[in-house]
C-alpha cells in the first residue's frame, strides 16, 4: 500500500516538474514575442523611413526585453539545456541595443535597422539550437525564400536556357512549401485571423501566375508577381515575423 502511495507521489511530482518545464518554456516564448512585437515594428517603421515611430517602437522594445531579461537571464529553461548560444545571446542582444542607441545618436537609421534584425537572427539562431520551432522563425524562412526568387526580377532575363526556367519554378516552389509550413504551424487563432489569412492566401495565389509567366516568358507579369509577393511578405515579417 505505501509502495502504491509512493509511486502515486512520485508520478504526481513528475507530472508537476513537467508542467512547471512547460510553463517556463511557454512564458519564455511569450516574453520573446512581446519584445519582438516592437523589434518588428521598429524595422518595418524603419524600412518605410519613419524614424519618430521606429524610436517609439525601441524604447518599448527596450522595456519588453529589460522584463524578459530579467526574468530568464539567470533561469535558463529546460528546452535549452547544453545550448551554448542561450548566455551568447543574451550578451549579443545586449550589444546590439547598445549599437541602436550609437547609431541613433549618430544619425544613422540603416545601421539601427541591421542592428535590430540582427537581434531577430539571435533569437532565431537559439531556438534553431534547441529544437524549438515558432511561427516567427518561419516567417524568417520565407522572407529568405523569397529573398532567393527575387533574384529573377530582371527584365532581361534569358528565358530560352533551363536554368532560368527551372530556378524560378524551383524558388516559387520552396517558397510556396514555407508558406504551407508558416500556415500549418500557426496557432487556430493566428490562422483564423482575416489578417494573417489575407496575406498567406494572398500570396499563395500570386504564386499560381508563376507557371504562366514561365511558360509564356513573360518578364513584365513576372515582375508584377515578384513585387506582388514580395509585399506580402513584407506584411508577414512586419506583423508575424
Amino acid at each position: 500500500m505505501r509502495s502504491c502511495i509512493a509511486r502515486v507521489a512520485c508520478l504526481a511530482l513528475a507530472l508537476v516538474a513537467g508542467t512547471a518545464k512547460a510553463s517556463d518554456l511557454t512564458d519564455f516564448n511569450a516574453l520573446v514575442e512581446q519584445a519582438q512585437s516592437h523589434n518588428r515594428v521598429a524595422i518595418g517603421y524603419l524600412r518605410t523611413g519613419n524614424l519618430d515611430l521606429a524610436l517609439l517602437e525601441i524604447d518599448r522594445l527596450r522595456d519588453a526585453w529589460g522584463a524578459f531579461e530579467q526574468r530568464f537571464a539567470g533561469k535558463q529553461p529546460d528546452a535549452f539545456d547544453g545550448v551554448t548560444q542561450y548566455g551568447i545571446m543574451f550578451t549579443g542582444v545586449h550589444a546590439r541595443l547598445v549599437a541602436v542607441d550609437l547609431m541613433i545618436q549618430m544619425g544613422n537609421p540603416d545601421a539601427v535597422r541591421r542592428s535590430l534584425e540582427g537581434i531577430r537572427g539571435d533569437l532565431y539562431d537559439l531556438r534553431k539550437a534547441a529544437g524549438i520551432k515558432v511561427l516567427a522563425d518561419c516567417v524568417r524562412d520565407g522572407n529568405a525564400a523569397m529573398d532567393a526568387l527575387m533574384a529573377y526580377d530582371e527584365r532581361a532575363l534569358d528565358w530560352t536556357k533551363s536554368e532560368t526556367r527551372d530556378g524560378i519554378a524551383g524558388k516559387a516552389s520552396i517558397y510556396g512549401d514555407v508558406l504551407e509550413r508558416c500556415d500549418g504551424m500557426a496557432d487556430d487563432a493566428v490562422r483564423q485571423a482575416p489578417e494573417f489569412r489575407r496575406l498567406v492566401d494572398g500570396a499563395k495565389s500570386s504564386l499560381t501566375l508563376i507557371p504562366k509567366a514561365i511558360a509564356t516568358r513573360d518578364g513584365d507579369l513576372l515582375h508584377r508577381v515578384l513585387i506582388e509577393l514580395r509585399s506580402f511578405d513584407n506584411l508577414l515579417a512586419f506583423r508575424f515575423g
